[in-house]
């Protein structure tokens, strides 16, 4: 037998595989850049009201 031709589904199939692909592929890309930005951002601030004040000297006596 020869090679047969490929089914028309089979090509419906293949174009949503790679659609499918680029999207989960993305996404995984977007989570990356976004821990590594993260982790690295060295000008992290607080929201005011939520930081730990630093203990006075008057609240030890």
């Amino acid at each position: 037998m020869g090679i047969r031709a490929e089914h028309e589904i089979h090509g419906r199939r293949k174009g949503r595989n790679i659609g499918v692909g680029l999207m989960l592929g993305g996404f995984v890309l977007l989570v990356m850049v976004l821990t590594f930005v993260k982790i690295t951002d060295t000008d992290f601030t607080r929201a005011p009201g939520t930081a730990n004040p630093a203990p006075s000297a008057e609240a030890t006596d």
